[in-house]
């Protein structure tokens, strides 16, 4: 049986945690800064979950990473 690749752009795009949680960074706070509210940009602060569909999609995306 060959070996199932891994998707490395999303790969680089999650982080799992050690209770096998996958997290992502939010949209919208990587540039055009100033014109947006500092209370806007602190809701986007952080790593944030999956949805628990998104989430399986993304288990079978990452074989290695489970």
């Amino acid at each position: 049986m060959p070996k199932i690749k891994t998707l490395k752009s999303m790969a680089k795009r999650v982080i799992i945690t050690k209770t096998k949680k996958i997290k992502r960074r939010s949209a919208y706070i990587s540039h055009l800064l100033s014109k947006r509210a500092p209370a806007r940009k602190r809701r986007h602060k952080g790593l944030f979950d999956f949805s628990k569909a998104d989430e399986k999609r993304i288990k079978k995306l990452l074989p290695y990473l489970k």
